[in-house]
Formats: C-alpha cells, structure tokens, sequence
C-alpha cells in the first residue's frame, strides 16, 4: 500500500491561514478600542468567521479555532498549545495580533481527513 503524499493544493499552509485569520481579526476588531461588553460578540465573530473563511478553501481538514481578547493593562498573558497527531498532514498556526487598547491571540489547528 502507498503512503499519502499531500498535494500542494490540499496540504495545510499555515502562512495562507494566518492571513486568513488576520483579515478576519481585521474586519471585526480593527477599528475599534477595548470594550468589554463586546468581547463575548467579538471572540464569537472572530472563530466564526475564521473557520468559515478556511473552510472556504476546500482543503480536507477538519478545523479548530480558539481565541482570546484581552485588553491592554500591562498584565501579562501567556498560553500554550500542544499536539498529538500527524505532522506530515496536521498543522496548526497562531496569530497574534494588536490595537493600542487590547490584543487578539488566535490559534487554528486543522486535522486532516482521512
């Protein structure tokens, strides 16, 4: 049986997703400062609108989409992401991104279908 070689086409390229993700991030926080009545609406719209815009892209891969808005308080925030899976098919990208008043930290991890 021959092994499973992803085509350029349907392998996951987590430059392509960044830009996704950051175009998104755009669309909905970028001209805007800190509001913590919209975080909820924000974070929601965000992951929406990214998985939507990756599923778009018709590659066979299942995604998962976090994100976390914090606003800009001199606190610091630290996460981590781990994974058990296939790094010749699997991928997974975080952007981070910044306003003057709060950043966006956004992780997509997206699994292959076999």
């Amino acid at each position: 049986m021959e092994e499973y070689h992803p085509s350029d086409e349907s392998s996951f390229n987590p430059d392509e997703a960044t830009n996704t993700v950051k175009e998104c991030i755009e669309n909905i926080i970028g001209g805007v400062d800190y509001n913590q009545n919209m975080v909820n609406k924000w974070t929601a719209s965000i992951v929406e609108l990214s998985l939507t815009q990756l599923v778009k892209q018709g590659k066979p891969y299942k995604y998962i989409v976090s994100c976390a808005v914090m606003q800009k308080s001199g606190a610091g925030l630290h996460t981590a992401n781990s994974c058990y899976w296939d790094t010749a098919m699997d991928g997974s990208c975080t952007v981070r991104w910044e306003n003057r008043t709060m950043y966006c930290v956004v992780s997509v991890f997206a699994v292959a279908i076999a």
